[in-house]
Formats: structure tokens, C-alpha cells, sequence
């Protein structure tokens, strides 16, 4: 989630939004974006699809950053609750 926020952060700031603006745009709540970007929401598929569109970029490119390692965290954290 913080590699996710990480990434939103980075592309709202390229685009030279604040974070009231991008909840403006993706009819999401201020503090909800401000979760996000420091890794402290699980974004549902809706709420993934409403950024892409307010931030103008495809959904994959929200997760471009997520790398094999990144992967391999996320199946580690999966099998300790299995």
C-alpha cells in the first residue's frame, strides 16, 4: 500500500494537483487521498479506476511500480494469514 501511495503522490505532484484538487476530481474525500498516498488505505477496483481517471493516466500505470520484489512481499504477507 505505501508503494501504491507512493505512486499516486508522485503522479497527482506531476500534475500539479494538491490533494483537495484530486479528491475534487475522483469524487473522493481529502483525507481519503491523503490516506492513500501514505500507504494506510486498501483502495478498492472503483476507487483505483476513479484515480487513473482524475490523475488522466491508465489504471496498469498506478501499478507500474510493483516489480517481482513487490510481488513477493505481497504473497509473503498473504501466506502468513493462511
Amino acid at each position: 500500500m505505501i508503494l501504491f501511495g507512493q505512486t499516486v503522490r508522485r503522479l497527482r505532484e506531476q500534475k500539479g494537483l494538491s490533494q483537495e484538487a484530486l479528491a475534487d476530481l475522483s469524487h473522493l474525500h481529502r483525507t481519503y487521498i491523503g490516506g492513500i498516498e501514505r500507504g494506510e488505505r486498501n483502495v478498492g477496483l472503483l476507487n483505483l479506476l476513479r484515480l487513473s481517471r482524475a490523475l488522466k493516466v491508465l489504471p496498469s500505470e498506478l501499478l507500474q511500480d510493483f516489480d517481482k520484489k513487490a510481488m513477493s512481499a505481497v504473497a509473503l504477507e498473504g501466506s502468513e494469514n493462511d
